[in-house]
């Protein structure tokens, strides 16, 4: 087992009607909140206004900030920070899913170091040394932002779309009504159980390191997301099965399914240059990914993916494990390739998006062999 540090100071608050406890957790944090929303889905929910309703019975004065896009922006986080500070935030909530989250992230770096472009602390040509605290309302299972280090953002006028690891985007708290749930449209639902997975898998798929708790832990989490993935597709009022897919989203990306073992998110390093260039769902970009990585890299890490068909689909070898995966996506209503994603790009198109993924050929993706342009431009017509 690898060393490892672990933490994750998110407090969460999980069951029916959670969201009427916000105000209670968020006065622990701040007592002026910027509340980030999307488009508009929990105004018409009414959810906004019982978060709001719970915020101000606390003491908690809240100023609503709408428009966060399904692949967040940069010059909305830009927008929201001018806000945050104009009103004196002291606490960013996002509620909604992980684009909401992430444009609050972004929003609270940037209201805690004014003066300092967005961008250059997301590149980290400035260090980012503090922020605001960030909590979360939690209306769709899929990117684990509400417990992750994690947080991305489009920049429109580069056309990139990049990620930051830091402890500053661990959220305070995270309120989790499962029932909420049940208003996400299917397909974004579908999306986001191909996106707890790929959250999951980025983190196995890592060679020569033993770590068989941590194994187990991942190897469980995949099977149960499959088994209630299937049945809040079927019924999303399932409120039980709901409950076991939120808990998933979190656990997937609060980093302790790499515990020992560590990660590699190759296949969504891919897929940002995807969706930054064609604006694609994001656990549908992976979905339509993983499967021509998998054929890539599998013989080079064997022992991995063989263990992969056995304890999750009960498979006897490696590749009937990736042929169940892919089938599995496609029976979500997930795309496999790039024409299901409506995506057909040209031999330029894949050349550029395979120097995207992978820093002009400076960086090398993958845990298990090095990915270069010319690897990753080789995944991308494999999955054409």
């Amino acid at each position: 087992m690898k060393d490892f540090r672990f933490y994750t100071p998110t407090e969460v608050v999980f069951g029916k009607n959670a969201e009427s406890r916000t105000g209670e957790v968020a006065a622990k944090y701040g007592k002026r909140a910027l509340v980030v929303y999307g488009q508009g889905s929990v105004v018409k929910s009414g959810l906004l206004a019982r978060v709001a309703a719970s915020l101000e019975a606390a003491g908690v004065a809240c100023l609503p900030f709408g428009g966060a896009q399904p692949n967040p922006t940069l010059s909305h986080a830009e927008k929201g920070v001018r806000e945050a500070l104009a009103f004196g935030a002291d606490l960013i909530i996002g509620v909604g899913g992980g684009s909401a989250i992430d444009t609050a992230k972004g929003i609270a770096h940037g209201a805690a170091n004014p003066g300092v472009p967005l961008w250059d602390i997301w590149t980290k040509k400035v260090p980012l040394t503090r922020s605001l605290p960030v909590g979360a309302v939690l209306t769709m299972p899929a990117a684990g932002s509400e417990m992750s280090d994690s947080a991305v953002l489009t920049n429109e006028a580069l056309g990139k779309k990049a990620g930051i690891n830091t402890d500053f985007n661990r959220c305070r708290f995270a309120v989790m009504d499962p029932a909420l749930g049940a208003t996400v449209p299917k397909y974004q639902l579908a999306a986001g159980i191909a996106d707890i997975m790929m959250h999951t898998m980025e983190r196995y798929f890592i060679p020569d390191s033993r770590a068989e708790l941590t194994d187990e832990i991942a190897e469980g989490l995949l099977r149960t997301v499959i088994k209630n993935g299937r049945a809040i597709l079927n019924d999303p009022a399932d409120y039980d099965a709901m409950s076991e897919i939120f808990w998933a989203s979190s656990i997937s990306h609060n980093n302790l399914t790499e515990c020992g073992r560590d990660k590699d998110f190759s296949v969504h390093k891919m897929g940002h240059s995807l969706s930054a260039r064609y604006g694609t769902t994001h656990g549908a970009t992976l979905a339509a990914l993983w499967g021509s990585w998998a054929e890539e890299v599998y013989r080079d890490c064997l022992p991995r993916f063989q263990r992969y068909a056995e304890k999750v689909w009960g498979e006897p070898d490696a590749a009937a494990g990736i042929r169940r995966t892919v089938e599995f996506f496609k029976e979500i209503g997930m795309p496999v390739s790039l024409a299901g994603l409506g995506i057909r790009p040209t031999a330029q198109d894949i050349r550029q998006l395979s120097l995207d993924a992978t820093g002009n050929d400076t960086l090398k993706l993958s845990r298990v062999k090095p990915l270069g342009a010319a690897e990753v431009e080789r995944i991308f017509i494999r999955a054409k």
